[in-house]
């Protein structure tokens, strides 16, 4: 059948394409506007590096994150630095 590869109508791919696309630019602007937010918060003092980190430990369960802090105390002793 004309149009098709491997049982992929164009049209179809086009779709998938297309839609790829839109998200990627939602993608782009959802990324500008959280780069506005922390520069905001950094002009009114906030430590954007900090609040980075607390927004990454915000995304893990809560086991998850009490073993990755205990794992970075048991790092930070065996390097002196604790």
């Amino acid at each position: 059948m004309p149009g098709e590869i491997a049982g992929v109508t164009a049209d179809r791919l086009r779709g998938f394409i297309e839609r790829i696309e839109r998200l990627e630019e939602e993608k782009k602007g959802l990324s500008d506007d959280i780069k506005e937010i922390y520069a905001e918060s950094k002009s009114l003092g906030f430590d954007t590096k900090i609040m980075r980190k607390i927004v990454s430990l915000r995304k893990l369960e809560t086991q998850e994150r009490m073993e990755q802090e205990e794992l970075i105390e048991v790092y930070k002793h065996a390097l002196g630095m604790g």
